[in-house]
């Protein structure tokens, strides 16, 4: 069978927790309920640096505004991790070229880590930290289940992240105007900084 599914769904996955992808791959390939899982991901080393980054996340993507930040820096982390995983398992089978599996493991975290950021912007404009501690464990245990459904029905998992990356993509055009002003609301905040630390009153 073509790891293409695996691919596409890891790629969902990396764009919202790369750390907990690396992670959860390399335990289910090193206890061996999975075959495809290639030995670069089960390294004690890779398991160990994946396993302490994706605590760092836990607690940083559970914090107002600190959220953002952790999204911003990942916009690079997050599409090369989901590309770099893909190339894996695409060797690991030899059923996909590594060049293309990298492009649709990339571009698909790259989509997902883009409604994941945006979501995370239009919650933030609401002052209690609830919403955003339970947005991000909904996001831990939806990338654990598609990812632990992915090892087992690979198919079906592909269909239900692909579902929720649209789903994704719909809300987050719902939620534009809420971004946008949770922007604007950043920027004068920017602004207000520079100008007191400049001694001069903020303009408006």
């Amino acid at each position: 069978m073509s790891v293409l599914p695996l691919v596409f769904t890891s790629g969902w996955a990396s764009g919202i927790n790369a750390y907990a992808v690396v992670l959860l791959l390399g335990v289910f390939g090193a206890t061996g309920l999975t075959d495809e899982v290639p030995e670069a991901l089960q390294r004690p080393d890779v398991l160990i640096a994946a396993g302490v980054l994706f605590l760092c996340e836990a607690v940083a993507d559970k914090i107002p505004y600190v959220d953002n930040v952790w999204d911003s820096v990942h916009t690079v982390i997050r599409p090369v991790s989901g590309a770099v995983v893909a190339a894996l398992l695409a060797g690991q089978s030899g059923s996909l070229p590594e060049l293309a599996a990298g492009a649709v493991g990339g571009s698909t975290a790259l989509m997902s880590h883009f409604v994941k950021a945006g979501t995370r912007m239009a919650v933030n404009t609401s002052p209690e930290p609830f919403s955003t501690i339970a947005v991000s464990t909904a996001e831990d245990l939806g990338v654990a289940g598609v990812i632990t459904f992915a090892i087992f029905h690979p198919v079906a998992a592909a269909v239900v992240a692909g579902v929720l990356l649209a789903g994704g993509l719909v809300i987050l055009a719902f939620l534009a105007q809420r971004i946008r002003r949770f922007l604007r609301r950043r920027a004068q905040r920017r602004e207000e900084r520079r100008m007191a630390a400049a001694g001069r009153p903020p303009s408006g």
